[in-house]
């Protein structure tokens, strides 16, 4: 079977958040299950300052663009039988940035990912990969469904090529005006209700629901939620129109770069036998945030995301008072929104004791912040799967979890009686319940032996994506039948 993967980004070639993990770890277990695998990406400056080899494939390839033409190289890096390909479009790509800064998105993101989406498909043709699926993520690749579907119908290349589109997050849908599509070269008639127009605007994510042959979401339950008005951003009407070739499959974990007994980017090596390196990975925390004064008796909580109402960071902002006052410390890693930005530093200079911030996308910390954590906070007002969550229970690190999307599916409530469960969770978006959740998993965490049960119950779990490899394996044979 041959599937091309499209998406925005891709570890470690260049990531902001869980998309770059999933696209960077499926084609690997796929490969292994036997499917031959093409992962096409932008090229972008944080890939070249990285320096992969990328040998080129084909230069000054020109394709349609809007009213004339516009050229893109293709380069290629082979890693562990997966090919990754790059579409070199330095107007494009060339950025300190991928989608955007702090202040906003770049204005030009639609030209950007729609030159992408259609330039990754004349990239299969110059290398004779002919797809058997086309696997697009996101809205950035989602107008390749559109470009299948008009710009190249009744292409003999793609005359058998089925796709599958996967949500990662419904929210961000890559809304653009209306004159865009005579700039990305797709007929001006597609801006009408049943096909991309959305509320006055164009609508990529509408164009992955609506042309693939089949989507999914990262979670079971995420895959039922957005099917309702309160997630369903205005799309749920059409989701539930497409629920009969819509599916769910939970993200996993890719145990070679996230597992305590190996990491290099901690202090000291543990496992479920031997978890007193834990203690020397929390000591090494501490140290990095400089919480000198933190004893035995505080639990560390631990927080590494985006820094976004989604995330719950509402929430966490009007509770942090309250968690003080219950006796933790709390560092956290990430960047987002300048308002939560700003609050978090400004409460790191009233709570220096418990408060360690840092603005960054830091990949070694972040490993730092999984092993030397006691618990691991996710407030979610939404979460189509996370990662986080399962990372943190590899590590020994016990989740605190909103009961929504991914969350729910992965966490289960730690009940003392019967010793079953995996972490705490809550279910009111509201700081009060987050307390009391915080409240529960301290009363646990105090009583030592049961907490070191708990502890090496967690590391137990098993996210792999073999698992998740093996269901989507299914699912393209499902599509190919379609």
């Amino acid at each position: 079977m041959k599937i091309a993967i499209l998406a925005s980004e891709v570890f470690p070639f260049a990531k902001t958040g869980g998309l770059a993990d999933v696209t960077g770890a499926l084609p690997k277990f796929l490969r292994a299950l036997g499917a031959e695998v093409r992962v096409l990406l932008p090229l972008y400056r944080e890939t070249r300052r990285k320096g992969f080899s990328l040998v080129p494939v084909a230069r000054d390839v020109e394709i349609d663009w809007g009213p004339g033409k516009e050229r893109f190289s293709v380069f290629e890096n082979a890693s562990a039988d997966v090919s990754f390909v790059f579409i070199e479009k330095d107007e494009y790509f060339d950025r300190d940035h991928l989608y955007g800064t702090a202040q906003g998105d770049d204005p030009d993101n639609g030209e950007r990912f729609a030159f992408f989406s259609r330039a990754s498909l004349e990239a299969l043709r110059r290398m004779g990969f002919r797809p058997d699926i086309i696997h697009a993520h996101d809205w950035q690749a989602a107008m390749s469904l559109a470009y299948l579907k008009y710009s190249l119908a009744g292409d003999s290349f793609f005359a058998h090529t089925r796709s599958l589109f996967t949500i990662h997050n419904l929210a961000y849908q890559g809304l653009f005006e209306k004159e865009i599509l005579g700039r990305i070269g797709l007929p001006e008639s597609l801006f009408n209700m049943e096909d991309l127009e959305f509320f006055g605007q164009v609508n990529y994510l509408k164009a992955g629901i609506l042309y693939s042959t089949a989507v999914n979401t990262v979670s079971r339950r995420y895959s039922q939620e957005i099917q309702t008005p309160e997630f369903g951003y205005r799309l749920d009407g059409l989701l539930r129109k497409r629920r009969d070739v819509l599916f769910g499959i939970l993200n996993g974990v890719d145990y070679s770069a996230w597992n305590p007994a190996t990491d290099k980017h901690i202090v000291k090596p543990f496992d479920p036998t031997y978890i007193e390196g834990k203690k020397a990975c929390r000591d090494d925390l501490l140290q990095e945030f400089a919480l000198h004064k933190i004893d035995e008796e505080t639990p560390v909580i631990g927080m590494v995301s985006r820094l976004a109402g989604q995330k719950g960071f509402d929430l966490l902002c009007e509770a942090l008072a309250g968690l003080f006052e219950l006796k933790v410390a709390l560092v956290i890693l990430g960047t987002g929104e300048e308002i939560f930005q700003k609050t978090l530093l400004e409460a790191q200079d009233k709570y220096p004791d418990f408060l360690g911030v840092r603005i960054a996308f830091d990949e070694a910390l972040s490993h730092k912040i999984y092993a030397g954590s006691d618990l691991f906070l996710i407030p979610s007002r939404y979460e189509p799967c996370g990662l986080t969550q399962m990372y943190s229970l590899r590590y020994g690190t016990i989740p605190i979890v909103r009961a929504t999307g991914g969350l729910d599916d992965t966490v289960q409530e730690y009940d003392w009686r019967n010793e079953v469960g995996n972490g705490f969770k809550f279910e009111a978006y509201s700081s009060a319940a987050l307390l009391e959740a915080v409240k529960n998993a301290i009363g646990v965490y105090r009583q030592r032996e049961r907490w070191r049960k708990l502890v090496r119950k967690a590391m137990s779990y098993d996210f792999s994506w073999d698992r998740s490899a093996r269901e989507y394996i299914r699912l393209y044979h499902k599509i190919m039948a379609l």
